[in-house]
């Protein structure tokens, strides 16, 4: 799915799109000239998650790749246990936003209707709406070992996801998560104005190509979150290296998921903060 379209009363309806951006006209200054250009900005929308008719979720992200969204969000958050119990999954704009209907198995609507709470989600903010701290660190698969991976496989990760992010180097203004191979081959690649969004959009790619997540690892451009990290978990991917730093409670999940976790990976450099048998020199 390419970027949902809005309707013409939608703000900057009127402005020429790109798949995930909107071209504006800006003002500044730059190094002491003032400039009037049109300049790219990233779209970001409210997109609601609609399960059987039954609203669930409304998120503010990119409407970009909306059906891997929706697919890695149930999958990440434990609405479906598998791909198989989506049956089909529809985007309808609105004047207000986005809603995604998902149908699915009266398994998973049921286990749905059990755990269902309110959640309103905002950029960068995923446990938004929790109502208890049970909800928080629900139980996680034990990863199994993987493939080794080669530390010079997660810095040619890296080089190789920036170089394909085509909407940040468009806006500046969103993260990226990517499912690479254990030779550091880029071989699926996500964005999003949330990092979380970007990741679900990325389990959810997986799930529909059927690819065996466990042979590979996942490179992302921010922080490891605690979130980020029980993302990867639930999709079964037993490395995670980010660009940024992690925190103890993503530490902390990661070791009760067996999971390796890999921060400040930039060019040569990285950090291991658990499960450090997994790399090779």
């Amino acid at each position: 799915m390419t970027a949902a379209t809005l309707p013409r009363n939608a703000h900057f309806a009127d402005s020429p799109a790109r798949d995930g951006a909107l071209l504006l006209p800006v003002r500044g200054v730059r190094g002491g000239l003032a400039f009037a250009v049109q300049d790219w900005v990233a779209q970001e929308v409210p997109v609601a998650l609609e399960y059987n008719g039954i609203s669930h979720a409304v998120m503010l992200a990119t409407p970009l790749d909306l059906e891997d969204f929706a697919l890695g969000f149930s999958l990440t958050e434990g609405i479906l246990d598998s791909a198989s119990e989506l049956y089909g999954a529809e985007a309808e704009p609105s004047e207000h936003g986005i809603t995604v209907h998902l149908d699915v198995s009266s398994a998973a609507f049921a286990r749905l209707k059990h755990k269902r709470r309110s959640m309103a989600g905002r950029t960068g903010c995923g446990l938004c709406g929790t109502e208890n701290l049970a909800q928080v660190s629900r139980a996680l698969p034990v990863l199994d070992d993987g493939v080794p991976i080669a530390r010079r496989a997660i810095a040619q990760a890296m080089a190789r996801l920036q170089a394909q992010q085509t909407l940040q180097q468009a806006t500046g203004a969103v993260h990226a998560a990517a499912w690479c191979t254990a030779q550091g081959e880029v071989v699926l690649l996500r964005e999003d104005v949330g990092r979380h969004n970007a990741l679900d959009k990325l389990v959810g790619a997986l799930a529909s190509e059927s690819i065996d997540a466990a042979a590979g690892f996942i490179a992302v451009t921010s922080r490891a979150s605690f979130e980020m990290v029980q993302k990867t978990a639930m999709a079964g991917v037993p490395l995670l290296a980010a660009v940024s730093a992690p925190t103890s409670f993503a530490v902390a999940t990661a070791q009760r998921a067996q999971l390796t976790l890999v921060g400040f990976a930039r060019k040569d450099d990285l950090v291991v903060y658990c499960q450090p048998e997994r790399l090779q020199d």
